[in-house]
């Protein structure tokens, strides 16, 4: 600091009462501290120590932004779809991405460049892409989008759609609705694809008798309009009406689609047989199952183990023990085996009927045989057959 404005800072503070000039009154001692100070801070050698001791930053230059794997492949296709691109040139760059979400970015992108329009071939191949992708809410989307008038009607499309429809619980009534407009199209009717989507689809839900009748009258209508459109059925088709019959034991319905599958050039194979043998036994008419049974191995088809298996319980409460030993038999020998509650079924059935040696010898000579039979099944047979014969 200068020794003038030193002494004169000094004075100032020890006659800060006098109030004669040059000496400025107290209420200003604070405004010539502040003059004081500033002329400090403005010392030239003051002003270079402070600039040399911090030296002013160099300006910061943002870094550009790192793209993605993704964004650049989207760039790379965007760049290869030129202008006056077509549908074709969109469905193989759909087809050429691995990432689901890439390929609807592409689909989204090209869908708003002037001049063009995705088709029923776009349509069908994303929404393919995402439910491979399991990108089930987009391709939701995707299907509110055909069913709105997005691109022309077309049958592989729709039947996708269908096919989409019937896995997916929520959409069940959905995939009626497309066959709807589908059945009342000019240029775009049900084929045998649709109506199996839909039969199939009916036909998982024919788990309890109660609720099978609600949907027989849906398998019924199917069954007329295929018919009505001149859509021959294949041994599968026809299989699941004659199967959607017997769950709900309309077997006479069962018997008339069976008889026809001749006129269709379809052969009945061991379902066509299971179904109605099944259907009857559970009927209480045990007699005409067992018929169908047998017609089923003289024709050498093999029964389901479950057609195995309601047919030696029916022929058992019917005391028929015999036809049902042979049938227990029969299913050993192809590589069957029945479970706990149809090996009761016969051996206590005997039991009850004062054959009970009988029982206990068929089961020594059963547990031989069934490979599938292990120590706890044979001790609670057992046991069951020893609890009935002290009785």
């Amino acid at each position: 600091m200068p020794s003038t404005l030193h002494r004169l800072l000094v004075s100032t503070l020890r006659n800060s009462n006098v109030l004669s000039p040059p000496f400025p009154p107290l209420t200003s001692t604070p405004v010539l501290l502040s003059l004081c100070l500033r002329f400090i801070s403005s010392s030239p050698g003051q002003t270079q120590a402070q600039t040399s001791q911090t030296p002013t930053p160099p300006p910061q230059i943002p870094k550009p932004k790192t793209k993605t794997p993704l964004e650049k492949q989207f760039e790379t296709w965007v760049q290869k779809l030129k202008p006056g691109f077509n549908p074709s040139d969109v469905e193989y760059a759909l087809w050429s991405q691995s990432d689901p979400d890439l390929a609807l970015d592409i689909f989204r992108w090209t869908a708003l460049q002037r001049g063009y329009k995705h088709n029923h071939v776009t349509y069908f191949t994303m929404i393919k892409i995402l439910i491979v992708g399991k990108r089930y809410r987009h391709a939701e989307t995707i299907v509110e989008e055909v069913l709105a008038g997005a691109c022309d009607i077309n049958v592989p499309l729709y039947n996708s759609i269908i096919k989409f429809c019937c896995a997916r619980r929520s959409l069940f009534n959905l995939a009626f609705d497309v066959y709807k407009k589908m059945y009342n199209s000019e240029n775009c009717k049900p084929t045998l694809e649709t109506y199996s989507l839909l039969f199939n689809s009916l036909l998982r839900r024919f788990n309890k008798l109660n609720v099978c009748y609600v949907y027989l009258h849906s398998v019924r209508s199917l069954a007329r309009q295929m018919k009505a459109l001149g859509v021959i059925p294949d041994t599968f088709v026809l299989n699941m009406i004659i199967k959607a019959y017997s769950k709900c034991l309309e077997v006479d319905e069962a018997i008339r689609v069976f008889r026809e599958m001749g006129l269709y050039g379809c052969e009945p194979n061991a379902y066509s047989y299971g179904y109605i043998a099944k259907g009857f036994c559970e009927k209480g008419m045990v007699v005409k199952g067992y018929d169908f049974y047998k017609e089923m191995r003289e024709k050498s088809l093999v029964p389901s183990s479950s057609t195995y298996m309601i047919v030696i319980c029916s022929l058992a409460l019917e005391r028929r023990f015999e036809d049902a030993i042979d049938a227990v038999f029969d299913m050993f020998g192809n590589s069957m085996s029945p479970d706990l509650l149809t090996y009761k079924t016969l051996l206590e059935g005997m039991c009850r009927e004062g054959r009970g040696n009988d029982a206990f010898e068929l089961l020594d000579e059963m547990r031989k045989r069934d490979p599938s039979m292990n120590e706890r099944t044979y001790k609670a047979l057992l046991n069951g057959l020893h609890f009935l014969s002290r009785d």
